[in-house]
Formats: structure tokens, sequence, C-alpha cells
């Protein structure tokens, strides 16, 4: 029986922790990260723990002295520990507790944490590309909150339904310009004259840690990465492309559409990532 965390309390996950006038099941009022274990270590944990913070504050919530990035970790750990994995896809959810749309009972953030265990895989890189659609049935807002993961994500998740329906592995999702932005579970980069470019966080993108991580270290190695707008027709005329999240790293994109995209730009870059940061792309 797998076990979750709920505000520091261990559990059976099928164990009934809200109630009907929770706010996050209401209104989606929260935010989450999802984070890779490896051997028992976070991998950029303080990342992602500072990007919860900052989520938490501009969602107004009042954070206890005691709910620290130190004492989250150690829980993370703990509960890895209890449902025996060493390698787990974490996801920690924070949500507003009781009450309805103006009437919280107080906002001091809740949490769950879950511990799932991490696929594995032997390949540096997918050998066969995903193949992605564009979804346009929503468009993602440009506003102070976009660049957030929040517990508001319909249109997400109807992009991924749209992706599965038409039998592909993702799904791009545009913005209120009809600029891309993401898919629905990962930053996009494109590659074009060996030039690589990515959604800014102008554009209303997650500001994804990997994507963060990405950006700086490329341009560390000497590629030349500029954030932009990032149209359709430039993923559909890019030579390559590719996605990225804090579980698999860089995924190639064979296809959008019916456009083919080459690799060899991308098997490059991830051999290089592996051979200098082991202990952060793994």
């Amino acid at each position: 029986m797998p076990y979750i965390n709920y505000n520091g309390k261990i559990f059976e996950d099928d164990t009934a922790i809200i109630k009907a006038n929770n706010r996050g099941l209401r209104y989606g009022d929260g935010i989450f990260e999802t984070i890779k274990l490896k051997n028992n270590q976070l991998i950029l944990a303080d990342e992602h723990f500072a990007r919860l913070w900052k989520g938490m504050q501009a969602l107004q919530f009042e954070i206890p002295k005691l709910l620290r990035p130190e004492s989250l970790n150690d829980q993370i750990i703990q509960l890895a520990k209890k449902n025996k994995l060493t390698n787990a896809r974490v996801r920690l959810t924070i949500f507003r507790g009781e009450g309805g749309i103006y009437d919280a009972k107080n906002n001091t953030p809740q949490y769950i944490i879950e511990a799932i265990a991490l696929p594995e895989s032997g390949d540096v890189l997918n050998m066969n590309g995903l193949q992605l659609t564009i979804f346009k049935d929503a468009k993602k807002s440009i506003d102070a909150f976009s660049n957030l993961k929040t517990n508001n994500y319909l249109p997400y998740f109807m992009g991924a339904m749209f992706a599965k329906k038409n039998h592909c592995n993702d799904a791009l999702i545009v913005n209120c310009n009809e600029a891309v932005c993401d898919s629905t579970i990962a930053n996009i980069f494109i590659i074009k004259n060996n030039c690589i470019y990515t959604p800014s966080l102008k554009q209303g993108c997650v500001a994804g840690v990997m994507r963060k991580w990405l950006i700086s270290t490329l341009k560390a190695l000497s590629y030349k990465i500029e954030e932009t707008c990032v149209t359709i027709e430039d993923v559909l005329n890019a030579d390559e492309v590719f996605l990225c999240n804090s579980i698999y790293n860089i995924r190639w994109v064979a296809s959008v559409n019916e456009k083919n995209y080459s690799s060899n730009t991308i098997q490059s870059i991830v051999l290089t990532l592996i051979n200098k940061y082991p202990g952060i792309y793994c």
C-alpha cells in the first residue's frame, strides 16, 4: 500500500483527507512542484523550493515559520523511504484549506506530498521521437500568475486529452496571442540555424526549473540561445525541437503535425550534459 504525506503526517494513499468545501478542490486554489528524487537526493532542490516559495507569496499564503524547505526535503525523503523508493517522481501540492471564494478560514498553506516510482530508462535520449500536435481550444493567459505551476490546470489537461485523442504523445499550448507557450507537461525549445530558441516568460510559459537550468548551462557551454516569442510557424520551420522538464530532462520531438525533425544537435547536447553534469542531468 503506497503512502502520502498530508501536512506532515503519513497516511495510506486512499485515505480521505479533505472536505467538500476545500478551496483547493473547489477553485484550484494552490500550486504544485514536481521534483525528481534520484538515489535519495532531490535534483535541483534549491531551485524547486525557491519557485515554490515565490508562488506561495504570489498567491498570498501566510507561510508559517516552521514550514521550511529543509523540513519539506526531510519529509519527502521520509515518505520515499516509507514507500521503499530511492528514485521517485515527487509531487508536492500546496493548497488553501476550507472556505468560500471570499471567506477562506485562513491563508495557511496545507500540503500533500506524493512519491511515485520513477520510470527506469536506460536511454540517455528517447530514440523514438515524440509525436506532437497543437492545441488551440484554450489560450494560456499572460498575467502575474502565468509562470506559476498552479492547480488551475484545465488548458493543459484538455490539451493532454486532445493529444491522446489524436494519437500523439503531447500537445503544444498557445497563449492569448496564439504564440507557443509550452507543452502540457514541459517547456519547449527549437533549434534553427544552430541557434536555440525558447518562449520567454513574457509569453506566459511555466517558469520551469529544468528550463532555467538548461538556459544557464547551455549559455555557459557557448551555445547560442534566445528567450523570445516563438510562433507556430517558427516551430514548423525549425530544424530540431525538444521538450524539457524536471522528470525526463530533454526529450526529442520527432514531429509536430506533419513536420518531421532531426536530432543531431540534441544528441550532442545531451551527451555533453551527461558528461559534465552527471549529478544533475541523470
